[in-house]
């Protein structure tokens, strides 16, 4: 899965990892996780996450061509 949550945070005041794992009570290491790819959020740390940045979950997060088999 891709994300775009790094650009979702520079898009909006350069926020850093901690203030976004602050906003959706997570821990950075969190937050860093899912910006590496090594984390897949559930369902209701990403509509947290779309929520917080004003967009959509589809906008943060896509599925990559290897997710579909």
């Amino acid at each position: 899965m891709k994300t775009h949550l790094r650009k979702y945070r520079f898009e909006h005041g350069e926020l850093s990892q901690k203030q976004v794992a602050d906003m959706v009570s997570v821990s950075r290491q969190t937050i860093v996780a899912i910006e590496h790819g090594n984390y897949s959020p559930s369902v209701k740390l990403a509509l947290l996450l779309a929520r917080k940045f004003g967009t959509t979950v589809e906008s943060l997060f896509e599925l990559e061509e290897s997710d579909y088999v």
